[in-house]
């Protein structure tokens, strides 16, 4: 015969409360850490992805790849981001030469990185939960 135990639901219903914040918190707190992590993991393999290219020029652009991160309540963004503005773009999309003589075709190091970075994301998160 089963034993029936007599609680009370408002204690129940309160420890099952605090027991999903701590792990609603825990989950975000991992999941920001992964984030930043892998945020990081990002604009090195920008800044390496870059200089490979050999754009030419002094590697201004390689070593212009920065990381921003934006805190928010529930969770964390992380922009990976070249200083020199519209650069980017044009060598990954291809772009006329300033006079209209030349179409200079497309150089994608920006994309398969992105692509990288966002199945390490998924392994990592799936791992820690």
């Amino acid at each position: 015969m089963a034993r029936r135990i007599k609680t009370n639901l408002e204690k129940m219903d309160a420890s099952i409360k605090s027991l999903l914040k701590k792990y609603g918190d825990e989950v975000a707190e991992n999941v920001d850490e992964i984030t930043l992590a892998i945020g990081r993991r990002g604009a090195n393999a920008m800044k390496r992805s870059s200089a490979e290219m050999n754009f030419g020029g002094k590697g201004t652009y390689a070593k212009g790849w920065a990381v921003a991160e934006e805190k928010h309540r529930l969770y964390t963004t992380v922009i990976i981001y070249n200083k020199t503005p519209g650069l980017p773009h044009l060598l990954e999309h291809g772009h006329l030469l300033r006079d209209g003589s030349r179409w200079l075709p497309p150089r994608q190091h920006i994309e398969p990185v992105e692509t990288e970075l966002l199945a390490q994301f998924e392994k990592e998160v799936q791992s820690k939960l």
